[in-house]
């Protein structure tokens, strides 16, 4: 499915890279990763194993920071996501491929326009705007994999400093990505290909975190939004070619 050995040694190093750059600003793992993958693997089995890396990445970030989640704020976004969720696989399933991939490219080059202005939103704010963060982040992960904007500019909106976001995000991130895959089910992917997906994800966090106190964040976050609306862009002319 990944074209041999050398498809399988380049999806563990775009869940590499992924991993690095979520270690490193809190954010991006999906935005860099999805594209390449969907690209990669095709949309179905790109968008769940994004799904998979991305919860697992999250899970093991919560951690060491699940003090300081906001059960009061994360409880309607989580809500909200579990109930659209179920929309963006049924829309995913019935797409074309080529419909589905310029999709695909559109959401992600959008989402990351709206996070690089840091837009100010009237219907992001508040308990409604919490609401409303996580029913888009739903759809959005189910259906491309790119949950984390939406919930982003909640963020910006609600003033959270970055300290508060990452866990907070973290929190998110584990549980809309277990309501994707339970929405989606599985990728169908070898063993060896699996075994590249973990060692990507453990590598990059080591990188992570080695580079995350010698990068500036500003620096870093606009490198991961460089590369997410590449990927981006590249998807949704794929997909617009093949139309």
């Amino acid at each position: 499915m990944t074209g041999g050995w050398a498809g399988n040694l380049l999806l563990g190093g775009i869940i590499l890279l992924g991993s690095s750059v979520q270690w490193l600003t809190g954010m991006g793992f999906a935005l860099v990763a999805v594209p390449a993958l969907v690209l990669l693997l095709g949309p179905s089995e790109g968008v769940v194993l994004a799904n998979c890396a991305a919860g697992a990445i999250c899970l093991v970030g919560l951690a060491g920071g699940w003090r300081h989640v906001r059960p009061r704020a994360m409880v309607p976004l989580c809500a909200a996501a579990a109930c659209t969720v179920p929309a963006g696989t049924w829309v995913a399933r019935r797409l074309p491929e080529p419909v589905l991939l310029a999709f695909m490219g559109a959401l992600v080059t959008g989402a990351v326009l709206l996070v690089m202005r840091g837009a100010r939103v009237t219907a992001l704010r508040g308990a409604g705007g919490a609401v409303t963060a996580g029913a888009l982040g739903g759809f959005m992960n189910s259906a491309a994999g790119v949950g984390g904007p939406p919930v982003s500019l909640y963020a910006v909106n609600a003033g959270w400093p970055v300290r508060e976001f990452v866990p907070n995000a973290f929190f998110y991130g584990v549980l809309v990505n277990a309501f994707s895959v339970a929405a989606n089910g599985l990728p169908q992917l070898s063993t060896p290909v699996w075994l590249l997906a973990a060692t990507g994800m453990a590598a990059g966090a080591a990188v992570g975190r080695v580079l995350a106190p010698r990068v500036p964040e500003k620096r870093a976050r606009g490198l991961v939004l460089l590369l997410a609306l590449g990927g981006g862009l590249t998807t949704l002319g794929k997909g617009l070619w093949g139309l």
